[in-house]
């Protein structure tokens, strides 16, 4: 987080704390229960926004002392005491950025759209990288699958084609939940790029490849009506998963939508019906995310959003791994627990990238 942005948004917070602590003690407000009982609740978490506001100011002027110390004083002993300190202050400003922004979130937190309450289709794609891309991505499907575990979520591989050596080129996922699935993955579509060294290297030099993460809503056949007129189907042998029956029959379909040119590929079911039916989902939420991307765009024209601009040639996310950081690129947020984020703990930068969003 920004200090300067996290600065104006506790600012803010400040002057509706001042004009709440004005309004609560007026004669018609306490005789409003109902309203007395929301103002005095948000006071109550203004409060503790202001003391944290007033504690981050004093931290950030001991930095700046401590900083006109390290490059005036030419007192090596003291340069010394001055780094000490200004770990310490650092340290400190990090833990108060951090409980500022969950008062923050907890009090400006917006509710939920039709679209976050929807189930969602995420799709997976190997990008630059060859091999090592293909491999992240099954990091990367592992990181989800852990997430969408803590979450009490459920999801199914509708299609997946495997790398040359590891992985996969590309994963298709099927997730359902009852709290709000898109309004939390949303934020996911995007280029997420890695940075280590792979286990093929030899010469231990660190690789960049990146893979392409989007996460589409799920819609109804009455949200998005297609014409079967304008689709065109193929069949072909299942290279996935099933034994020897799929590959002996033609289970696998491919569908084209012909007005859009969106295409569709669905082959882990057994039966071509089950598959087609699971590929037309797909395809469906595609249009309607298309459509989506269309209507942000123009948005995006008159609102510089940080995140939802739909746009997934987007880099989004680097995974650096001999740092152990991994870094939004959009709220310029760093997490020094990569492992961690790679375990599934992602939610904080989720929660995060909403209240930058709602801003």
């Amino acid at each position: 987080m920004k200090k300067n942005s996290l600065l104006q948004k506790l600012e803010i917070s400040k002057k509706e704390f001042l004009e709440i602590s004005k309004s609560i003690i007026q004669p018609n407000i306490i005789s409003d229960q109902k309203k007395y009982k929301i103002l005095l609740k948000k006071y109550v978490t203004l409060e503790k926004i202001v003391f944290l506001y007033e504690k981050y100011k004093k931290r950030l002027a001991s930095l700046k002392e401590v900083d006109f110390i390290l490059e005036n004083d030419s007192d090596v002993e003291m340069k010394e005491l001055a780094t000490t300190e200004k770990y310490k202050i650092l340290e400190n400003l990090s833990s108060i950025e951090k409980e500022s922004y969950n008062l923050l979130f907890s009090s400006k937190k917006e509710s939920e759209t039709e679209d976050d309450r929807r189930a969602v289709i995420v799709e997976l794609r190997s990008g630059t990288g060859g091999d090592e891309a293909c491999i992240f991505v099954e990091d990367i499907l592992r990181m989800y699958t852990m997430y969408f575990k803590k979450s009490g979520w459920k999801y199914k591989i509708i299609h997946a084609q495997k790398g040359g050596i590891k992985g996969y080129k590309e994963i298709i996922l099927d997730i359902n939940g009852e709290k709000g699935v898109y309004g939390n993955l949303k934020f996911e579509s995007g280029v997420h790029r890695v940075q280590r060294i792979p286990k093929t290297e030899s010469q231990g030099r660190v690789h960049t490849s990146a893979i392409t993460v989007a996460v589409l809503p799920k819609v109804k056949d009455i949200e998005v009506n297609i014409n079967l007129s304008d689709i065109k189907k193929d069949t072909f042998r299942s290279s996935g998963s099933g034994g020897q029956h799929v590959n002996k029959t033609e289970s696998a379909v491919r569908l084209t939508h012909i007005p859009s040119k969106i295409t569709v590929e669905c082959q882990e079911e057994r039966s071509q019906h089950k598959n087609f039916e699971k590929a037309i989902s797909v395809l469906r939420s595609r249009i309607y995310q298309n459509e989506k991307e269309k209507r942000l765009r123009k948005i995006s024209i008159k609102r510089k959003s940080l995140v939802s601009t739909g746009d997934r040639s987007i880099k989004i996310r680097t995974y650096n791994y001999p740092t152990n950081r991994v870094t939004d690129h959009r709220i310029h947020k760093s997490i020094y627990n990569l492992a961690g984020f790679m375990n599934g703990n992602i939610q904080e930068m989720i929660n995060l990238l909403k209240f930058f969003e709602n801003k």
